[in-house]
């Protein structure tokens, strides 16, 4: 009868090096030697100095630090499957560093007057030894990790310089030349002055300017079209012909999303500041003529076949493109950050042909102003596999009698503009958040008492949908009427502060990633059993927590995930480390599932265990430990467990 526990020892050891090169046979006669321990967190392994044990350790479940005191920072952490203090046993020499568990771990113990002569018969198992040695890493075949946590999760998002190197530079992600050299003028200034102005200067814009912040932009086109069609004097000031408010970017800009910031707003110049908003200094002017001298074949193509298509279905092989090129993105290592903007512009430039060809269908105009809102991932910038459509439509008040053919007429476009985005390949939402559906299709006073609703009472339903819906962004239309919603929201949540407690309990609902010892928990029945949903698991608990947060701080304008990590850290120093990794490992999950979903042709939202390597594992458990952390944060803080929803 075999040794069951043994037997276990042996099928878990078979699967790493370098016991993967033994016979089944061999790897069972060195199981039934092995001492199987239990560390509780904390707890020390050996000391740096101690003297050599008389066996090394293979990490069966759990994580084990690597460390030296004098540094007191972490060198190494093993993780499952890895080997540690085998160096200083074949060296003769006491450990060169501690050993302690990272979190509840087992071990196995295995005596190496029993592992040697499988290292001396065996040429692999010896070259492993050797290696290790010349590596200085418990896993010698994961040599570009060597001496790093777990390496680098997925990519490095600080090291973009370096990833596009001068042999294989993609000219469209390449940082755009800017002109440093800025005229501005006041809100007075006569349309005259500063024609003379531009003329001297040989330039072919003008900032306005107040408190040395940019309040509007005037060009030689806004001189041609309106002061000399005779529209205005010359003696006009500034503020009735400049362009305001004026469009600002972040100088660190790239050559693509120059060009695709000049089409979808149909200018000529940007205003470059040193945040990307209004309300920094301005550090450059950015023309059509820099960009163009810089252009080369880039996803600008995409837009302006875009613009040119005539029907709904010539968007889909564009959208097939477009994943292409996310892929070669990928492919290239490019970084999540840069690849999600780059990509999301070109889904937001789907999704406005798509309206604008709607619009042509319906038999008049719209009625009144209205906004196309894109919800959930899309909202926050983060959708960049074919998945569900998440939206809502409003639109401007009207008197009651108009009320209903109002009504009327924007459920009509909403739903072919529903068809148009499913033909293209969006899939229509299962719970019907779309604005088809008369729930999300709603004028702005409606809205504002919707959303009044969820805010004072809230429920288990409402404070979900209400997540949703605090990541938007507009796709189409007017931003007045998104941004009086948006006013209004954050008014009514400090009316009821009692919403964030509500909001925190939510986002404490989303299941853990792993469970005892550090096992992927995965789904237990439906068509996905078996799978582990890396979106329920890790992405939501972080979208979630980080919206929370910023709602706490009244930040208004920013929904994407990693960016709202990133100002917590601004505005949260003694949290900066933590909002980092945060930001950080949510770049990593989203290029995991990215890559996982272009894989498979699929959202890439339930992963194969079983299909990943041992890296990809590591890999992704590297990115959980941020979760556990930041839900005791939010959890210390609004204290949720004093109410029960």
């Amino acid at each position: 009868m075999k040794n069951t526990i043994s037997q276990r020892v042996a099928d878990f050891l078979k699967n790493f090096p370098p016991f993967n090169f033994l016979e089944q046979a061999e790897i069972e006669t060195l199981a039934e030697k092995v001492s199987i321990i239990y560390k509780e967190k904390g707890a020390v392994i050996f000391e740096e100095n101690e003297e050599t044990h008389d066996s090394f350790y293979v990490v069966h479940k759990g994580a084990i630090e690597l460390r030296k005191k004098s540094k007191n920072n972490i060198l190494d952490m093993c993780d499952e499957g890895d080997i540690f203090g085998l160096r200083p046993l074949i060296a003769h020499e006491n450990y060169k560093m501690e050993a302690t568990a990272h979190e509840e771990s087992i071990l196995y113990a295995i005596p190496i007057t029993i592992f040697k002569p499988y290292a001396i018969k065996n040429a692999n198992v010896g070259n492993f030894v050797i290696d290790s040695f010349a590596s200085n890493t418990h896993n010698p075949y994961s040599k570009s990790h060597s001496g790093k946590l777990y390496g680098n999760p997925f990519d490095d998002e600080n090291n973009a310089d370096e990833i596009i190197d001068n042999d294989n530079k993609i000219l469209d992600l390449q940082p755009i030349k800017y002109s440093k050299k800025i005229i501005t003028c006041s809100r007075a200034a006569t349309a005259k002055e500063i024609a003379k102005i531009m003329t001297k200067k040989n330039v072919g814009a003008m900032l306005v300017v107040e408190d040395m912040l940019p309040i509007g932009i005037i060009t030689d086109k806004d001189l041609r079209n309106k002061i000399v069609t005779g529209d205005h004097s010359i003696n006009t000031t500034a503020d009735v012909i400049m362009n305001s408010p004026v469009i600002t970017y972040s100088k660190k800009m790239t050559i693509t999303q120059a060009q695709m910031a000049m089409m979808k707003s149909n200018i000529s110049h940007l205003c470059l500041t040193k945040d990307g908003t209004a309300n920094t200094k301005a550090v450059g002017i950015l023309s059509k003529h820099d960009v163009m001298v810089a252009l080369g074949n880039n996803p600008a193509v995409l837009i302006k076949a875009l613009k040119r298509v005539k029907k709904v279905k010539a968007i889909k092989p564009i959208r097939a493109k477009i994943m292409q090129l996310l892929q070669g993105y990928l492919n290239q290592n490019i970084p999540i950050t840069l690849t999600s903007k780059i990509i999301t512009e070109l889904n937001d430039a789907c999704i406005q042909r798509v309206i604008e060809l709607s619009l042509a269908k319906m038999s008049t105009p719209p009625p009144v102003r209205f906004s196309w809102l894109a919800l959930g991932s899309q909202g926050r910038s983060e959708q960049l596999l074919h998945t569900d459509q998440d939206n809502a439509l409003i639109y401007e008040d009207v008197p009651e009698e108009k009320e209903e053919k109002t009504r009327k007429y924007f459920l009509e476009l909403a739903a072919i503009v529903n068809k148009g985005l499913f033909e293209i390949g969006y899939e229509y939402c299962p719970a019907e958040m779309m604005a088809s559906n008369p729930k999300w299709c709603l004028s702005l006073n409606q809205w504002k008492q919707t959303v009044h609703d969820w805010i004072s009472k809230p429920g288990k339903d409402e404070v979900l949908l209400s997540f949703i819906f605090f990541d938007y962004s507009l796709s189409y239309g007017d931003q007045e009427l998104a941004n009086e919603l948006a006013d209004y929201i954050f008014g009514d949540i400090e009316s009821n502060p009692i919403f964030y407690v509500h909001l925190v309990s939510g986002a404490l609902q989303s299941p853990s990633p792993t469970g005892f010892f550090r096992q992927f928990l995965v789904e237990q029945d439906g068509a996905h059993k078996d799978f582990f949903d890396v979106k329920r698991r890790a992405l939501m608990p972080l979208a979630d927590a980080a919206r929370v947060l910023i709602l706490s701080h009244r930040i208004k304008g920013i929904s994407n995930t990693p960016e709202r990590f990133e100002k917590l850290a601004e505005l949260e120093p003694q949290n900066k480390e933590l909002y980092l990794s945060c930001a950080y490992s949510y770049k990593a999950l989203l290029k995991f599932r990215t890559k996982q979903g272009l894989l498979h042709h699929d959202s890439g939202q339930f992963i194969e265990l079983e299909a990943l390597t041992k890296l990809e594992k590591v890999k992704l458990k590297a990115t959980f430990k941020t979760i556990k952390e930041l839900q005791e944060v939010i959890s210390m803080r609004f204290n949720p467990g004093k109410i029960n929803i």
